[in-house]
């Protein structure tokens, strides 16, 4: 099980970067890599994350590529 950062893009700052503002995050339960993971796990959240069709576009999720994991799940390995 793998917890992903679910993030809204603010566009309105005045730095002229995308500032990111942790909302929640969505579990990766499957066991295995797939080609559409990241895909998948995008649209499940911003199905659960976005107000409307138009604040979608700013819900973006973490790099695939860092891991997250639970602390439940490290517990259970022995680690603390």
């Amino acid at each position: 099980m793998r917890a992903v950062t679910v993030y809204r893009l603010d566009s309105d700052s005045h730095t002229g970067y995308h500032a990111r503002y942790p909302i929640g995050a969505v579990l990766e339960l499957r066991k295995y890599e797939r080609v559409d993971n990241h895909k998948e796990l995008l649209r499940m959240a911003r199905r659960l994350f976005a107000l409307d069709a138009a604040g979608a576009v700013q819900i973006v999720i973490d790099d695939p590529a860092r891991r997250t994991y639970l602390p439940e799940m490290l517990l259970g390995q022995g680690g603390r």
